[in-house]
């Protein structure tokens, strides 16, 4: 199998934090390039940043993008208090910014989106952020990458160490056991999420959207595949 060799955005957010911590310390990712407005402050052997101020316009690092076979594009913000047009353009915009010359550059690669439980791939719904996020899970999937997985979890674990977790999580964290057993439908962890963004960069899957019960499953043949390897 061909290692991984990621491109990451988001890598400053809970779950690029999660996902970055995944790919360190997974064989079978090779190397990292972790693209973003501000460090992230990850030293090690596989990571390479560059920190890149207009995320609207890659052209200037254009030639620091080829040679990746993955990209798992995680940056996002909340919709509280925006205006559809700003929410558009931070999450569909940009989005649709990198998308765009990773496409050109790398036309065997596998993208994976995370978007979240809810998002309306209608994008005819009630909720704004829904049809926002359905609109640009939609057109990741029409833009013809080799692989595209659209990532929904919901409410998601920490992992223990990890700096950028919300700080509402860590006081529910004596309740998230019993919140995994009363709803596996909306629960899974950041170490789930990052295993399973992993497994379908190396085995694929036959599931495009990928919600949490798919995550968790995925995540779990990830972990099987590795024991078994060592």
């Amino acid at each position: 199998m061909m290692p991984v060799k990621a491109i990451i955005t988001g890598s400053t957010g809970m779950i690029g934090e999660g996902v970055i911590h995944e790919c360190l310390n997974h064989p079978k990712v090779e190397s990292i390039l972790v693209i973003n407005r501000k460090s992230c402050g990850v030293e090690h052997p596989k990571v390479k940043e560059i920190i890149h101020n207009d995320f609207s316009d890659f052209s200037s690092i254009e030639d620091e993008l080829k040679g990746y076979n993955t990209g798992y594009l995680i940056m996002g913000v909340s919709a509280a208090g925006m205006s559809e047009d700003r929410y558009t353009h931070l999450t569909y915009d940009l989005t649709m910014a990198l998308a765009r010359p990773l496409k050109k550059l790398n036309p065997e690669m596998t993208i994976c989106y995370v978007s979240g439980a809810g998002t309306d791939s209608s994008e005819k719904g009630r909720m704004m952020w829904a049809r926002v996020k359905g609109k640009t899970e939609n057109n990741l999937l029409n833009m013809g990458f080799k692989q595209a997985y659209m990532f929904r979890p919901g409410f998601l674990e920490p992992t223990p160490g990890l700096k950028n977790s919300a700080k509402f999580y860590k006081y529910l964290k004596p309740v998230t056991p019993i919140l995994r057993r009363l709803f596996p439908k909306y629960v899974s962890s950041l170490k789930e999420i990052g295993l399973a963004m992993i497994h379908v960069a190396i085995e694929g899957s036959h599931r495009q959207i990928l919600e949490v019960r798919d995550i968790r499953n995925l995540a779990k043949e990830q972990l099987t595949g590795v024991d078994s390897s060592l």
